[in-house]
């Protein structure tokens, strides 16, 4: 503990704290801006870091990545644009809060997740990271395709609509995702002969073109009402001794949901967000809520999704794996400063990895604050007319795109992704879904195939494995549980109204 504390004083001097507080002021405004993120500022940013101290590069960017995932649930919340994949969840209740006239009870109830789900990560990563790491390590590739099945039912039990018009999202995202290369053989497929499919379709344009650009087309086609009535101000988005109470059980189990799945390589805050939604669905006296502004789903969504940051850190100081893309941009600037993330990092620069986890801590608090403080600021957003707003949107959205492939062939992506988003909306067919199952769908094949090959063509241990088992059980609970809770439910309804009656 003593290097932790030494790292306390270490990032107390006036300039660790002045780019704490700068990149956490970038990355809650980048976060909440549709179209852009961390992955794109920290890949900007690394530049100017080049002539930085190692130490203050590193905390730096972790600040921004901090912030960033908090940012997003503003857009989420008062647009119904996620900032950040990681919001998208917080649209499904945040939005139609917002609609309702409770902005500020909405981003109050975000903002207090948000920092109760760091705080708690925070725990683990300060005091858990080597034997978590080493836990997640374990994992073979039956567990994370298990994890991968859990994650596709999960959201497609939740989302709108039927779980079949869910699953259907889902495969379709499976079907666009096999465009490009083979993820074994490298072997070209669903190209039709363009070179300009050799890669695929990059996340970026297709996430915003199926989630913001659509988003837009929705709004100039079908002229939605602005949520007018939004409020928040200081004494609105202020949290209540109450909701600590209130909402304290799903707060922890949705940090815990989150912090172990950010652990898990790969997987990133929005799967984590979406467990943590469905688990608290699940567990809810009154499920039929959810995604018509239900408090217990924002709750479980902020808190997870930045409960996940933390917990996406632990393997990557601990052992050198990136938990997510962001993480993956970290282990370059760490390189860039001639260092090596994993084990050797906490023996050969200590100040280093304990000021990664110290910063991780004085960043939240930061993020906190500002959010209360800049709440009036954000909530003027709603009173924007869209001829105004919706331009910008784009803009940002172009910027983004062209800004981190150099291509206008991903700018036409994006457009075309954005109508076809739209179509699914006309459809019935969940986003999320669709999204979930194009981010997973090479993680799955490329377990699948590394579990066929290490097993010799053998699925019997996606059955006999622990954790592949118990991840594929609870597939099973989110995709028949909640009907069954509800049947039970009336069941038992039906049986008191006997009784009265006789």
């Amino acid at each position: 503990m003593q290097p932790l504390f030494q790292s306390f004083s270490d990032l107390m001097g006036a300039l660790p704290i002045f780019y704490i507080a700068l990149g956490s002021v970038l990355g809650v405004t980048v976060g909440a801006i549709p179209g852009l993120g961390a992955a794109m500022l920290i890949s900007l940013m690394l530049p100017l870091t080049y002539y930085m101290d190692s130490t203050i590069a590193i905390i730096f960017l972790v600040s921004i990545y901090v912030g960033s995932v908090t940012g997003g649930l503003i857009s989420a919340t008062l647009l119904r644009m996620p900032g950040t994949p990681s919001a998208i969840m917080t649209t499904l209740d945040g939005y139609p809060m917002a609609m309702k006239g409770q902005a500020g009870r909405a981003l109050s109830l975000g903002i207090f997740a948000s920092f109760v789900g760091g705080l708690i990560s925070w725990g683990f990563l300060a005091l858990l990271s080597p034997p978590l790491a080493k836990l997640a390590l374990g994992f073979g590739p039956y567990e994370y395709l298990a994890l991968v099945i859990m994650a596709l039912v999960t959201i497609s039990a939740v989302s709108s609509g039927s779980l079949m018009t869910g699953l259907i999202g889902a495969m379709i995202g499976f079907a666009i995702a096999m465009v490009g290369p083979d993820v074994a053989s490298a072997t070209m497929r669903l190209t039709f002969d363009s070179d300009a499919l050799n890669t695929g379709f990059r996340l970026l344009p297709t996430l915003l073109g199926v989630f913001v650009i659509s988003q837009v087309i929705e709004d100039i086609l079908d002229q939605k009402p602005v949520a007018q009535q939004a409020s928040a101000r200081l004494r609105d988005v202020m949290p209540r001794l109450g909701d600590t109470f209130r909402h304290g059980v799903n707060l922890i189990r949705s940090s815990v949901i989150g912090t172990w799945i950010g652990i898990l390589p790969g997987v990133g805050s929005a799967v984590a967000a979406i467990v943590s939604y469905s688990v608290a669905r699940t567990s809810s006296k009154t499920p039929e809520e959810f995604g018509t502004g239900s408090e217990e789903g924002i709750v479980a969504a902020e808190s997870a999704n930045n409960a996940s940051v933390n917990g996406a850190l632990v393997p990557l100081i601990a052992l050198g794996i990136p938990g997510s893309v962001v993480d993956a941009i970290l282990i370059g600037a760490l390189t860039i400063h001639d260092l090596q993330p994993g084990p050797g990092l906490f023996t050969n620069r200590p100040e280093v990895a304990y000021g990664v986890i110290t910063s991780a801590f004085i960043a939240n608090i930061f993020v906190f604050i500002l959010m209360l403080l800049g709440s009036g600021l954000i909530a003027r957003l709603c009173t924007i007319p869209k001829s105004f707003l919706l331009p910008s949107v784009v803009f940002f959205c172009v910027v983004g795109v062209y800004s981190s492939t150099s291509s206008m062939f991903d700018v036409w992506v994006m457009f075309a992704f954005g109508i076809f988003g739209y179509a699914l909306r006309r459809f019935g067919i969940p986003i999320g879904t669709f999204v979930l199952g194009y981010i997973l769908a090479p993680i799955g094949e490329s377990e699948l195939r590394q579990g066929l090959m290490l097993y010799d063509g053998s699925l019997a241990p996606l059955f006999t494995r622990p954790f592949a088992l118990g991840f594929l059980f609870i597939a099973l609970f989110m995709a028949v549980g909640p009907k069954l809770v509800s049947t039970l439910r009336k069941q038992r309804a039906t049986a008191g109204d006997r009784i009265t009656d006789n």
